[in-house]
């Protein structure tokens, strides 16, 4: 890697890999045989760009790609002329004529979004593709079995929607022997069973991980792209994405019983060099690190002691003489995966991903054409 453009005086650097994520879809497609793989790229690709993300991918054969908001769809839709987009949230009230005027498809979670949408077919005297949400165990987003049996009753409601997809979302699929993940496949089945015929989806990353039971048509990753666990206990198949590298723009030494940080949590037991980086939980390093996470000064392991503040964090460097000031620890890396720092955090990977924040320099490694993209 070059300099990373913008990086000068930026507190820490980040740079995401394209080929790993490419690298992680070709393996994902590869684990489904024939079935079609989709792309989650959802919160802007999970917080790595999805104005760059989703081209690379793009360019590596997805062909249909999913967001939670329209707006996010909206985006998206110059750079992906060709592809299906998909609003898993739904159909805003309202959002009829923008939706079909952008080609953007809506997953249609309740009667009343369907009800819309068939409506608005109606008007413009034309088929409008859907994606149709059931509840399998989720509770969260889909029809209740209450509407299915409204449905299944009156199919009529669908006349005008081009059914592309029945879909559900798993619930436990990390946990590949939760009762729940038999459940909710045995619940999808029965339900698309009452519906009219489409193609089916209910694989998420993990899901892609249950087997061809789960695979149906249509699969629908997003974290396993980005490099994150899909099943829990298991070395992880996934290429790393994402390096986080924070700079040190002081260090100190300090006596024993001199304290460090907000309320003074951490105190040290003997003489201690202490490096503070430009990156707090402004910048998505979570307070909830502070004296448990690790980072690193080239192979050496270095603890962060005291607590996260909004702009810096600091760290225990007496026995890493080459963390000097100008110089960078490693936060996220090949030693300290994302999912690990999501541990150290008490939360999951996803969190991390989603909380890196703005005042990074980022750098796009391998990017399409061979080119290097910096933001």
């Amino acid at each position: 890697m070059g300099a990373v453009a913008g990086a000068r005086h930026a507190g820490a650097t980040l740079t995401i890999d394209l080929g790993a994520i490419r690298a992680n879809y070709r393996l994902l497609r590869g684990r489904l045989g024939g079935t079609a793989c989709a792309a989650v790229v959802k919160a802007d690709a999970y917080g790595l760009g999805a104005a760059v993300v989703a081209p690379a991918l793009a360019a590596e054969g997805c062909r249909q790609f999913f967001v939670a908001h329209l707006d996010e769809a909206l985006a998206l839709r110059p750079l992906l002329p060709e592809a299906e987009v998909f609003v898993l949230n739904g159909l805003p009230a309202g959002a009829e004529v923008d939706c079909a005027a952008h080609r953007v498809t809506p997953v249609l979670n309740s009667l009343a979004q369907v009800d819309a949408w068939a409506a608005h077919s109606r008007r413009l005297d034309r088929a409008l593709p859907a994606a149709l949400q059931v509840d399998s165990g989720m509770s969260r987003l889909g029809l209740s079995d209450a509407e299915i049996d409204a449905l299944a009753e009156d199919p009529r409601r669908l006349e005008g929607i081009g059914l592309r997809l029945v879909m559900s979302h798993l619930v436990c699929a990390e946990r590949q022997d939760h009762l729940m993940n038999r459940e909710q496949l045995r619940r999808f089945k029965a339900v698309r069973a009452r519906l009219p015929k489409a193609p089916a989806s209910l694989a998420n990353s993990s899901g892609v991980f249950l087997g061809p039971d789960f695979h149906f048509d249509l699969a629908r990753p997003g974290a396993a792209l980005y490099g994150l666990a899909p099943v829990a206990g298991e070395a992880n198949p996934m290429r790393p994405v994402v390096r986080l590298r924070g700079r040190i723009v002081q260090t100190r030494v300090i006596a024993a019983g001199t304290a460090v940080g907000y309320g003074a949590s951490w105190q040290a037991a003997g003489p201690r060099r202490i490096a503070t980086i430009a990156v707090g939980y402004a910048d998505g390093y979570l307070r909830s690190l502070g004296n448990c996470a690790t980072a690193f000064a080239g192979g050496t392991a270095v603890p962060l002691v005291g607590i996260v503040s909004m702009d810096t964090a600091t760290f225990d460097v007496t026995d890493a003489p080459q963390a000097v000031e100008g110089g960078f620890l490693e936060l996220i890396g090949p030693r300290n995966p994302i999912d690990a720092l999501a541990g150290q955090a008490a939360t999951i990977g996803y969190e991390i991903l989603t909380s890196l924040g703005g005042r990074y320099a980022r750098a796009y490694a391998d990017a399409p054409q061979n080119e290097r993209v910096t933001a």
